[in-house]
């Protein structure tokens, strides 16, 4: 995973791919006659058109970030492209439509039912009668058992990185005929439709020699819209061409070129001519809009404020890629010698001026990570004071508003808006209130003007300990390794979930909620509360807290790479936010390359930003992401993929019965409530959804920001001529589109 997000739900377990006080009860799962789930925030922005509007054939080139090492989704070196490829070539029973759900695919499935309950859980697919591979052999049921048997986890021999589902079944079997398969399952299992999707030939899946190795760089059988053609690392390429044997409507493309392009190249890519379409990042989005305006020939290239001389070309040049006013007024003086950049800008520009921005929100979001393993945030009531310090709304409209996105923050850890499972459970954690979080700062002993002690240095000395990194053992007993209390709570408080525990104690005085549902008198440190009433010391709001000689600094970790610019000035608002309560964030940027090796997975870190993505299966994909971390037999911390190092015993509870509850409705109310579970621990708060930028040709069609969908790769293609409009797409000459 990247630091800036994932990839689809095929590689998701494969790579690693950013309170107190009394409340009313927040509306939980199923309250209320509206769906909770609402509507998507963002709809796909492909540039929609009817089949019978694209010509037949030509290229796309299409830029990724990898050409990927294996081909084989199942295996731990998969990533994004992998997927991607494999959306394109192979089955898949179901894919996700606008909603971010899961719809069965004609193509391949004529129906899918459970068929019986008790005694097991049985599945029937039923095939489309004309699906078959690219060598001509009906897909069957010796494919589905193939692919069973190598992901069932009891054959050591092959090098899956997941068995999720899979594990749970107990025989697959010829129905009926060849076209219907019978699966049985010896444990319930309500996500049956993220299996076999994408499905793999019994060529690759049959044996552990071919599913570890025979896959990795080809697949000499298929069965989509495409095929692969080839997987050339030298020309960081590979090429998908139509495939013959297609059942389906045919593709209008005659090839696919999914071209390795870093994100910092894909601008000058675009204009070269040797990109059709890219996701890029704010800036170039920025560009590109500007340069697809409307010229009239006396309207300057850059806008109306701009002379067309090749020096002030130049300026808007400096200034647009990071110069200040003066600086680059300094620069023109050197007419001559700037004049090649300014012309290079200049023709790039005009070559811009042939695509367009298509945006939507992708199906991740962006979330504030809190470790919740060791120092400080290992107390549950400093990271609810951490959380109840940000303004969720004003970091999600810094992101969003000025892509012309919607900016609402998003209110769930296991789903989006517009996905069945989703509901805003964050009244769980409440609403931000920086006088709350300070006084569950002075409950965990975090107090204004505590003393500190003089270091050397503002900054952590080598071999030093930062202030604040040491673990308070004394409150930490339920962080990420709590025992449970014996009555099937794991003692996380919500807000708003009165079960007697939150109550005034009958004397007039205001509780102070420690954040794990007990209510403590006289807990914290002499000189933690006052008198209702006592006039504050001057700065007293925002003055640094500090316990035990230490004041409380959090490391906050940044990757350095492209790309890293919005979360930068995420970060920079998060500090700010949480200065006014007394914390203070260190912000390291780290090398991008290492950012989740050596600092996210080994827990090197206090805060840091990353994004999940969020797909149709909730309780299977986020339950290793959020799961309660637990010992392993060496001695270490088994984590999976919760890196916050939180995790409660309800919270997996919760998880395994939506696992085994194959009712809908049920099972959303299950998931709402681990979710409600998740905010009230506090150790990760979602902020926003990603914002998804695609630079597309013009003339490109039915392609661009997919939103949650799963792209239709037979339908993109280039519009024809005649339905491109009088003037065309300005930049199409560039392309072998349509040849």
């Amino acid at each position: 995973m990247s630091h800036d997000g994932i990839g689809p739900r095929a590689v998701l377990r494969s790579v690693a791919f950013l309170t107190a006080g009394m409340l009313t009860v927040p509306a939980l799962a199923g309250c209320g006659s509206e769906d909770p789930a609402g509507e998507p925030l963002a709809g796909a922005d492909v540039a929609a058109a009817d089949r019978s509007d694209i010509a037949d054939g030509g290229t796309l080139r299409w830029a990724v970030d990898t050409v990927p090492d294996t081909l084989n989704t199942f295996q731990a070196d998969a990533d994004t492209t992998t997927a991607r490829i494999a959306e394109a070539v192979l089955p898949s029973m179901y894919r996700t439509d606008g909603r971010g759900r899961a719809v069965r695919d004609a193509d391949y499935l004529a129906s899918a039912d459970v068929v019986d309950t008790e005694p097991k859980q049985v599945v029937v697919y039923r095939l489309a009668q004309q699906a078959v591979w690219s060598d001509g052999r009906e897909i069957g049921a010796a494919d589905f058992a193939a692919q069973w048997r190598a992901l069932s986890g009891k054959d050591t021999a092959y090098w899956t990185a997941r068995n999720a589902g899979y594990d749970r079944i107990e025989k697959v079997e010829r129905g009926k005929n060849d076209l219907e398969i019978k699966v049985t399952f010896s444990r319930p299992y309500a996500d049956w439709k993220s299996l076999f999707s994408p499905l793999y030939p019994k060529e690759v899946m049959g044996a552990p020699d071919s599913f570890n190795d025979g896959a990795r760089k080809k697949l000499k059988v298929t069965a989509g819209p495409f095929m692969v053609d080839k997987v050339d690392t030298k020309e960081d390429e590979v090429v998908l061409t139509r495939n013959p044997r297609w059942w389906g409507r045919a593709a209008r493309l005659q090839k696919i070129v999914l071209r390795a392009v870093p994100h910092d190249k894909r601008v000058s890519a675009l204009s070269d001519g040797t990109l059709d379409l890219a996701e890029i990042d704010p800036e170039a989005a920025r560009r590109i809009t500007v340069a697809a305006l409307p010229q009239d020939g006396n309207t300057p290239l850059m806008g109306p404020e701009a002379d067309r001389s090749a020096a002030d070309a130049l300026h808007s040049w400096a200034v647009a890629n990071g110069s200040d006013e003066d600086a680059a007024d300094e620069e023109i003086s050197a007419r001559e010698k700037l004049r090649k950049k300014a012309e290079k800008y200049a023709r790039q520009q005009k070559a811009l001026g042939g695509f367009e921005v298509r945006k939507s929100l992708e199906p991740a979001y962006t979330q504030l990570a809190l470790n919740g393993a060791e120092g400080p945030l290992s107390d549950e009531r400093v990271r609810r004071a951490v959380a109840r310090a940000l303004d969720r709304e004003d970091l999600a409209g810094a992101v969003l508003k000025p892509l012309g996105l919607p900016a609402e923050p998003v209110g769930s850890h296991l789903a989006l808006s517009g996905q069945a499972a989703y509901s805003d459970s964050s009244g769980a954690l409440g609403k931000p209130d920086a006088k709350e979080a300070r006084a569950l700062l002075s409950d965990a002993g975090w107090v204004p003007g505590g003393p500190v002690k003089e270091e050397k240095d503002s900054k952590k000395d080598e071999g030093e300990e930062a202030a604040g990194s040491e673990a308070d053992k004394e409150d930490t007993k339920d962080s990420g390794g709590s025992e449970d209390s014996g009555d099937g709570d794991d003692g996380t408080y919500v807000v708003g979930e009165d079960d007697g525990r939150n109550h005034g104690t009958g004397d007039g005085k205001a509780p102070h909620d420690s954040g794990t549902g007990q209510l403590k008198q006289g807990g914290a440190p002499a000189g933690a509360y006052a008198p209702k009433g006592t006039a504050a010391p001057a700065r007293a709001d925002t003055a640094p807290v500090a316990k035990d000689g230490k004041a409380l600094v959090l490391r906050f970790v940044l990757p350095s790479g492209p790309g890293s610019k919005t979360l930068e000035t995420v970060a920079g608002r998060i500090a700010e936010m949480l200065e006014k309560i007394g914390i203070r964030a260190d912000i390291s940027k780290v090398d991008n390359d290492s950012y989740f090796k050596d600092h996210i997975a080994s827990g090197d870190f206090d805060l840091a930003l990353y994004s999940w993505p969020a797909t149709a299966f909730p309780a299977t994909d986020a339950r290793p992401v959020y799961s309660k971390p637990v010992p392993a037999a060496d001695g270490s911390l088994n984590v999976e993929q919760n890196w916050t190092r939180v995790g409660t015993d309800q919270v997996d509870q919760l998880f395994d019965q939506a696992i085994a509850t194959l009712d809908d409705s049920e099972r959303r109310d299950l998931i709402r409530k681990a979710d409600s579970r998740i905010w009230a621990a506090a150790g990760s708060i979602p902020l926003y959804q990603r914002p998804q930028l695609v630079a597309a040709r013009k003339n490109l069609a039915n392609a661009g920001a997919f939103g949650f969908a799963t792209p239709v790769y037979e339908d993109m293609g280039f519009l024809k001529k005649s339905a491109q409009g009088p003037e065309g797409s300005p930049g199409a000459e560039n392309s072998d589109s349509g040849s």
